[in-house]
């Protein structure tokens, strides 16, 4: 490994523990971020790989920084929720009905959409991507393959076969978020894997070309996760405004 490849991953490694323990909580408006000089003797990091560490959580929105007002911690309203690492972080919370209905209605205004293109636009490789991922499902299903990686790899081939470059952004969003989502979506449901017989429906319309049945197949796949959330959670955990978050 090369001096800067070390750099570099320990550069990472400081910005995801401080960008993780600003998610959670440990630090907040109350409880600031230590300063600098502070921060490179937790880390046991130069100031040069502690300022990129900074830069890099300010370009997340976690941190505000100015000369001679030093840094704090920016409102949650400002945080780029769409980072994979930022959701990442906000997943290693304690669980949240409001967090995961949030993504599901994200979920919900888009995957349907990106199947409904895929349907027109999908090539030979796209196909083949979503083809694989239905046959890794299958092959979860018999225990001969991971059921949650099968099932992330198969909503991450949709949207890329969307051909949409907006659609394909979200791949390492749904890439981390899906993971909690279809954790506590299939635990709720008492079963360990996700219905093939779903996605296969979703898959069949983007082969045969038909964007409605496609758009209608991912809308009923998602609202029926959705369902599966407890109601009555949701309510005694009632989303909050930016406003409130922050």
């Amino acid at each position: 490994m090369t001096r800067s490849t070390r750099g570099q991953n320990l550069t990472q490694g400081v910005a995801n523990s401080l960008g993780l323990a600003i998610v959670t909580g440990v630090y907040s408006g109350d409880n600031p971020i230590p300063n600098e000089g502070d921060l490179c003797l937790q880390y046991r990091a130069s100031r040069s790989v502690v300022r990129e560490a900074v830069k890099m959580l300010t370009a997340k929105g976690l941190l505000g920084s100015r000369p001679r007002l030093g840094t704090w911690i920016e409102p949650e309203g400002n945080w780029n929720l769409l980072d994979a690492e930022v959701l990442g972080w906000l997943l290693e919370r304690k669980y949240s009905a409001a967090l995961l209905i949030e993504f599901m209605e994200l979920r919900l205004a888009v995957e349907p959409g990106a199947a409904a293109l895929a349907a027109r636009t999908a090539g030979a490789e796209e196909r083949a991507a979503i083809r694989q991922a239905i046959e890794r499902m299958q092959a979860a299903d018999r225990g001969d393959d991971h059921p949650l990686d099968s099932d992330i790899a198969f909503h991450v081939a949709v949207l890329r076969a969307s051909r949409n470059r907006f659609y394909a952004q979200f791949t390492g969003f749904v890439a981390t978020a899906l993971s909690f989502s279809i954790r506590t979506t299939n635990h709720r449901k008492g079963v360990r894997l996700a219905s093939v017989a779903d996605h296969q429906r979703v898959s069949d319309a983007i082969f045969a070309g038909r964007p409605a049945a496609a758009e209608a197949a991912m809308r009923t796949l998602i609202e029926e996760a959705i369902g599966l959330i407890d109601k009555r959670e949701a309510v005694q955990a009632p989303r909050l405004s930016a406003g409130e978050r922050a």
